[in-house]
């Protein structure tokens, strides 16, 4: 049998709560070696897609496979590991001996027949993971002593311990200063570009811009884009054209050649465009080009024209919250 060439694979995952789905027909594919950023709004669904991925949860309809295999066999075989954001550190135990003993775990590896399983060591030691995670200074410290930022690093060394070939990271960096967010970075960098697959969560646009080869943008319990960061910023208007509000109707604006949006804060209108040429000139023969200012799209700006929308009180965002409990990966 030819061993699958995707790291991950959705097949119309679908994830209900009561009335409400939490995840929604979801297709994914990332291929081994990719490095993947998941963004959304809080309760767009991502922390349920990161369950069904990592097995703690199991889909409705639809399928979910790391590997080629269920996702609670690659996890069990090493093949996944996990940084996730709700976990509580283990108390009376120093970093050392709490990677130690993740590294030491026994594994086995699905063969590419997914017929048997053969028994697996780590290709990392302890001093690797600690290394890589920049933290062999807390080797012999307490981790129930550590400071937030601190905890963060043991949870990356944790997820690195078995030497997986997938990493999932939630919300990696949150808690972390300017500092420790580069040095975690460079670290992450560092092991995806040995081959690894990784699919990381973030709140901070900047870092998926920066570090993910895919950016996919997850909007109750949707995919709404899946593409690089300049490919989202086009989808979503190439430029910003703003002018002075002043005596200005925006539903006339809305019309003009290019215009997908228009927005008025403050003093200031601001129009999205797809061809920002095409809207100064018609704005110049309304004569409407007072304070004119013309800048590329931001991948910010990109991300709220993809998911925003008016909220309803029984949108999957709402379920997140509601099953917060079910949910914390």
């Amino acid at each position: 049998m030819t061993q699958t060439r995707s790291a991950v694979s959705f097949t119309g995952a679908v994830k209900t709560y009561g009335a409400v789905r939490a995840v929604d027909g979801i297709h994914l594919d990332i291929a081994r070696g990719e490095t993947v950023a998941l963004l959304g709004r809080n309760g767009a669904g991502k922390s349920t897609t990161l369950g069904l991925l990592l097995g703690l949860l199991t889909p409705d309809t639809g399928t979910v496979e790391l590997f080629g295999a269920a996702p609670e066999r690659s996890v069990r075989a090493g093949r996944v590991g996990a940084m996730l954001q709700d976990a509580r550190p283990v108390t009376r135990v120093t970093v050392g001996e709490l990677v130690g003993f993740v590294a030491s775990l026994p594994r086995s590896r699905v063969r590419p027949s997914g017929e048997t399983e053969t028994p697996a060591t780590s290709s990392m030691s302890v001093h690797q993971a600690l290394e890589l995670a920049g933290i062999t200074d807390l080797a012999g410290r307490r981790v129930d002593r550590l400071s937030g930022g601190q905890v963060q690093r043991v949870r990356f060394a944790l997820a690195l311990a078995g030497a997986p070939d997938l990493l999932v990271l939630d919300e990696p960096t949150a808690g972390l200063d300017v500092e420790a967010r580069r040095a975690f970075w460079d670290s992450m960098r560092s092991y995806a570009r040995r081959g690894h697959t990784v699919l990381f969560s973030t709140h901070y646009l900047e870092e998926a811009d920066a570090y993910a080869d895919r950016i996919v943008v997850i909007d109750r319990g949707r995919i709404v884009a899946d593409g690089t960061g300049e490919e989202l910023r086009r989808a979503a208007g190439g430029n910003l054209v703003s002018v002075a509000a002043a005596g200005r109707d925006p539903r006339e604006l809305a019309l003009l050649p290019g215009v997908r949006s228009v927005e008025v804060r403050g003093d200031r209108v601001r129009m999205r465009s797809d061809d920002s040429d095409a809207t100064v000139i018609a704005l110049a023969r309304l004569g409407a080009v007072r304070a004119l200012e013309v800048v590329p799209a931001s991948l910010d700006d990109a991300f709220l024209a993809l998911t925003s929308h008016d909220r309803r009180p029984d949108a999957p965002d709402s379920a997140d919250d509601r099953h917060h409990d079910l949910e914390a990966v």
